[in-house]
């Protein structure tokens, strides 16, 4: 099923509607499990102290929260989002956890950031709500450093028997309901449904990742059964 068009205002807007109970509802409808998913990708990223790392669509900052006890205080973290509200909660997570965290508004499709600036550069559930992937892959390849990694956190469709009828009644028929009561915004989460439904991953994902011409290797590891996905792409060195 091909993925109808993204409009970006419509999504900052439903996302600028769910931020107040925001993590709240992931917590509910992940069991918590979206935090395990996210300490993962820090792990499998290799992340030392001092690292610099650009997380994308950062939302309340969970996973540049991640990424900041990974490279300590030598390290910088940036974490950014498209959606201003989304970002209000980072910061004072960030100081409860006594974490030095920089939160700006940006658009992964057109980053204010110089060419071959991080040594890491990541989004979480966010590259599925872009209007062109394609395009967001490439400037986060762009103001990565050669040899850096892109790390890419996603919903995707899960294929294990059993398993997949289980997860799909869940998300088709109790995540929408149970999001909706959280946030008041069931139809935000009958857009997750749906769009983590129809989301290119594994294997095509892959490809996406490949036609920007910029990793010199590509993978994904799926997560609890294929739920999720992580992908990752080593940037190509220099000549």
């Amino acid at each position: 099923m091909q993925q109808a068009p993204i409009q970006p205002e419509k999504i900052r807007g439903m996302f600028a509607k769910v931020a107040a109970n925001y993590d709240l509802a992931n917590s509910i409808l992940s069991l918590g499990i979206h935090h395990l998913w996210k300490k993962k990708l820090v792990l499998l990223a290799e992340v030392q102290l001092g690292f610099s790392v650009l997380d994308c669509a950062t939302g309340t900052g969970d996973l540049a929260i991640e990424f900041k006890r990974a490279v300590g205080t030598a390290g910088k973290v940036i974490g950014t989002d498209f959606c201003e509200e989304m970002l209000r909660p980072a910061p004072a997570k960030a100081r409860e956890r006594q974490l030095d965290i920089q939160f700006e508004t940006a658009d992964v499709m057109s980053l204010q950031y110089p060419d071959n600036t991080f040594d890491v550069v990541s989004i979480s559930f966010g590259i599925r709500n872009v209007a062109d992937p394609l395009r967001a892959l490439q400037e986060m390849s762009r103001v990565v450093k050669p040899g850096g990694r892109v790390m890419v956190l996603e919903f995707g469709q899960t294929t294990v028997p059993g398993f997949s009828k289980i997860y799909n009644f869940y998300s088709t028929k109790i995540l929408p309901i149970l999001g909706g009561v959280v946030t008041g915004q069931r139809e935000a989460y009958e857009y997750l449904q749906k769009s983590s439904a129809q989301f290119p991953c594994r294997e095509e994902f892959i490809q996406l990742m490949q036609k920007t011409e910029q990793f010199s290797s590509a993978e994904f590891i799926p997560l609890t059964g294929g739920i999720a996905y992580i992908y990752k792409g080593i940037k190509k060195e220099l000549v």
